[in-house]
């Protein structure tokens, strides 16, 4: 039995800077990726220092040669499982039933987007629909921007738009949960609160051009933002005894250790601030700490 030192799963920014980081420091790396990363569909990624506005597919292939240089070892195919074993050895069992194994397992699979069923909504997503300010907000400023808010009262990411455009609107496609104190604060900073249900986004080249409501009018939008929650792409953290927080993503402490010995998770799947470069660090943090228990584990067995 072919025994590595780490399993990867999971290849966007979080898992991909971790196995340089382990490869660097002479550890046999393993990363399974299936290529669902959550910006895939984004035009361009931002607030990450010198790769501003580049597509998060051109991203990864840099990122893909870096990790070859260090002798890591790539693979498309997905894990559905992972055990530990008594002798505190990780198996991972593919989709096909090839089973790996290694001392430590890494999980960087991330997070996944609820996209609301709304028709027209899905050929936007990323162009221009979106749920992140802070990574697309810039693109859109001063434009007409709308927060999309069904089953979820999004009112301070209403709020916090303003930052961007002074014409922000809100829509809540039929609901009516917004209190008092709320439609107060939105007629104080000029936000129109549209209750009406919608019949579908309506695009012009490929962009939002305006929400169609039931009753056949009409609102000019250029950018959705939508607050629809998201959910783990994988479950194997959660199945290997992993704590969760109300949020639905991991627990873990500062350097992505988990409740599990020598199961770490890091990126989008354990942490709420969702930026590539955050997961990066993330990533470059579990592995620094994945190694020093390697270290303490190697000195201790030969004494």
């Amino acid at each position: 039995m072919n025994i590595l030192d780490v399993i990867i799963i999971g290849g966007g920014p979080a898992g991909l800077n971790a196995a340089v980081v382990l490869a660097r420091s002479r550890r046999s790396v393993l990363v399974f990726d299936t290529g669902r990363q959550r910006n895939l569909l984004s035009k361009g990624m931002h607030n990450y220092l010198t790769r501003d506005n580049i597509l998060p597919a051109d991203f990864l292939k840099l990122a893909h040669k870096e990790i070859r240089k260090y002798g890591v070892n790539f693979s498309r195919r997905e894990i559905v499982s992972a055990k530990k074993l008594r002798t505190n050895i990780f198996r991972v069992t593919e989709k096909k039933g090839n089973e790996h194994f290694a001392k430590k397992l890494l999980i960087a699979t991330g997070l996944k987007d609820n996209i609301p069923s709304l028709a027209g909504i899905k050929p936007l997503y990323g162009k221009s629909v979106f749920h992140c300010p802070y990574c697309d907000g810039w693109e859109v400023k001063d434009k007409k921007i709308g927060v999309y808010a069904k089953n979820r009262n999004s009112y301070e990411l209403a709020l916090s738009l303003k930052t961007w455009s002074k014409n922000i609107s809100f829509y809540t496609d039929g609901k009516n949960y917004l209190g008092p104190v709320e439609k107060k604060l939105f007629r104080t900073k000029n936000i129109h609160v549209y209750t009406e249900k919608i019949q579908r986004l309506e695009s012009k080249n490929g962009q939002l051009a305006q929400i169609i409501f039931q009753d056949g009018k009409k609102q000019p939008c250029d950018a959705l933002f939508i607050s629809h929650g998201y959910e783990q792409q994988s479950s194997i953290a959660s199945d290997l005894g992993c704590t969760m927080n109300r949020q639905g993503v991991v627990n873990t402490n500062r350097l992505g250790q988990t409740n599990i010995p020598g199961l770490y998770v890091a990126g989008d799947v354990s942490k709420d601030m969702h930026f590539v470069v955050v997961a990066a660090a993330e990533g470059a943090k579990a592995g620094v700490s994945i190694n020093k228990e390697l270290q303490a584990e190697d000195t201790w067995k030969n004494e």
